[in-house]
C-alpha cells in the first residue's frame, strides 16, 4: 500500500543527519562549490599524463559549436587524416560539416515522412508513433546513417560549403524543421485516414519534401554539385582539381571502402546475447540506404580489435556516453575523477547493463580514438580527438582511462579485416530487430 512521508519520517531523518560527523563540512563544501568540485580527486589526473606508446594522429581538432554534429565531424575526421597522409594536404585541411549536416536533414525529414505514412493507420497513443512524433528529426546519428550519406552524396572540402549561423547553431533550425514535420504528419495521416490514392498521397509529401529543402537552402546554403578544390601542399606546392563532384572527390581524395567498416558494440544485456548483430526498427536516415547493423561482443574484444586498428596507422570513430566521469576542461575521461557516492555516503553503484536497463546511461557523443598507451601489453589510457575545438583538454585532445573505456564506450567502427574468421561469418547473420526506444538506438 502507497505510505505518504510523515512528520516522524521527517524528524527520524534530520536526527540521522545529526548523527553524521561531517555532515556540516560536506554541506559547507557542496553549497560553496557544487556537487563535483567538492567530489573530485584530483590525484587520479596524474595518472592521465597525455603520453602515449602508440599515437597515431595530432592533426588539429575542429569545433561543431553548439550543434549535435559530433558523429559526422568524428567521421570526417578519421577521413581527413588520409586525405592528409595520401595528398600532403595541409594540417589545417577540413572537410564540409555543413554538406553532410544538409543531406542528414534532408534525407531525415524523408525517412521520418515515410514512418509517418507506415504508421498512420495507429492511433496517435501507440507507442511507437508517440515515439516517432517526439523528435522528427535532430542533429545526432550512427556509423552506418554516415555510410549512406557518403555512398549517396560524397564529401567535399570545407572551401567548397562552409558554415553558416544555422550549422553553429542548429536550434532554431531544428526548432522549425520539427514543427514543419509535425505539421505535416497531421496531413499526411488525414489523407490516408480519408482514403486518398497513394498517387495523391506521394505527390503530397513531394510538395513537403519541395518546402524542407528550401528551408535547408535558407539556412545552410545550396549544397555544390561541382567545385574546384585547389591548395597549396605542405610543401608549398600548387594543386588544382577542376569540376570535380563530390561523389568523385570521395572517391579520389578519401578513397575508402566504406563497405569493409563495421559497427561493433557492446551492450552486456541479458536481451543482447554477444556474437550476434541487431538492428533498430525506425533507426536511420536514407530510405533505401545502409541499414543500421550493429555485431555485439564483449568489451575486451572491442579493445582488442581497436588496438589492431590503430597499430595499422588508421583512427577509430566510437561511440560513448561522454557526460559520465568526464572534466570537460581538462579532457579526462575517467570513472576515478569524481566520488559523488563517498561524498553522499551512499551506494550508487550499477554495472554497465544495468546502467543501459535503468536508463542511466546511453550513447550520446562520438568521437576518434588515435591513440593508446599500451603498459606489460595491456592499454592504459587511450587518446581522443573531440570536436569540441581547441580550448579543452590538450589542444581539443581528451585522454580517456581503460577502466573508462569499459565502462562508457558503446561502440567502435572497425575495418572487417581485423575480425577473425568465424566473427566475420557472425557479423553478416541476420539481425535481431530492437525496439525503436531501445538503448543502442540512440544516436551520438
Amino acid at each position: 500500500m502507497p505510505k505518504e512521508i510523515s512528520p516522524e519520517n521527517i524528524e527520524r531523518y534530520q536526527n540521522n543527519l545529526k548523527e553524521q560527523p561531517d555532515a556540516d563540512v560536506i554541506r559547507r563544501a557542496v553549497t560553496h562549490n557544487g556537487i563535483l568540485a567538492s567530489a573530485a580527486d584530483y590525484e587520479a589526473n596524474n595518472q592521465l599524463d597525455p603520453v602515449f606508446s602508440l599515437d597515431v594522429s595530432s592533426q588539429p581538432v575542429s569545433d561543431q559549436k553548439r550543434s549535435g554534429r559530433c558523429w559526422l565531424f568524428a567521421a570526417l575526421n578519421t577521413m581527413r587524416s588520409k586525405v592528409e597522409g595520401n595528398f600532403n594536404v595541409p594540417k589545417e585541411f577540413e572537410l564540409s560539416q555543413v554538406y553532410l549536416f544538409f543531406w542528414d536533414k534532408f534525407e531525415k525529414s524523408n525517412y521520418f515522412l515515410t514512418n509517418v505514412l507506415k504508421t498512420a493507420d495507429q492511433p496517435l497513443t501507440d507507442r511507437k508513433v508517440n515515439f516517432l512524433l517526439q523528435t522528427p528529426q535532430q542533429d545526432g546519428g550512427q556509423w552506418d546513417m554516415i555510410a549512406a550519406l557518403i555512398e549517396k552524396y560524397g564529401v567535399v572540402p570545407k572551401s567548397a560549403m562552409a558554415e553558416t549561423a544555422s550549422s553553429n547553431n542548429s536550434s532554431e533550425l531544428n526548432s522549425a524543421l520539427n514543427t514543419q514535420l509535425r505539421h505535416d504528419a497531421i496531413i499526411l495521416r488525414k489523407l490516408v485516414k480519408d482514403g486518398q490514392s497513394e498517387e495523391i498521397i506521394n505527390a503530397k509529401k513531394d510538395d513537403m519534401l519541395n518546402e524542407i529543402y528550401r528551408m535547408l537552402v535558407y539556412a545552410f546554403g545550396k549544397p555544390t554539385t561541382k567545385f574546384t578544390f585547389e591548395y597549396r601542399d605542405s610543401d608549398n606546392q600548387y594543386h588544382i582539381d577542376q569540376n570535380i563532384t563530390p561523389r568523385e572527390f570521395f572517391k579520389k581524395y578519401v578513397n575508402v571502402n566504406l563497405a569493409d567498416y563495421v559497427s561493433i558494440i557492446n551492450s552486456p544485456t541479458d536481451d543482447k546475447p554477444f556474437n550476434q548483430t541487431y538492428t533498430v526498427e525506425m533507426l536511420g536516415n536514407v530510405v533505401g540506404g545502409q541499414p543500421i547493423k550493429h555485431y555485439n561482443l564483449p568489451i575486451e574484444r572491442l579493445k582488442e580489435l581497436t588496438i589492431k586498428q590503430l597499430q595499422a596507422g588508421e583512427t577509430v570513430w566510437f561511440g560513448s556516453d561522454v557526460g559520465q566521469d568526464s572534466d570537460r576542461k581538462n579532457g579526462l575521461m575517467d570513472t576515478n575523477l569524481y566520488h559523488v557516492d563517498q561524498l553522499m555516503d551512499t551506494d550508487m553503484s550499477m554495472s554497465k547493463a544495468e546502467r543501459l536497463d535503468y536508463g542511466e546511461s546511453v550513447m550520446d557523443h562520438a568521437m576518434v580514438i588515435t591513440g593508446v598507451d599500451i603498459v606489460d601489453g595491456k592499454p592504459t589510457k587511450w587518446k581522443v580527438e573531440n570536436s569540441w575545438g581547441d580550448k579543452v583538454g590538450t589542444k581539443g585532445y581528451f585522454v580517456m582511462s581503460d577502466a573508462w573505456f569499459s565502462e562508457f564506450v558503446y561502440q567502435v567502427v572497425i575495418n572487417k579485416k581485423y575480425l577473425t574468421d568465424q566473427e566475420r561469418e557472425e557479423q553478416v547473420q541476420t539481425p535481431t530487430v530492437l525496439a525503436p526506444w531501445d538503448p543502442m538506438g540512440t544516436l551520438a
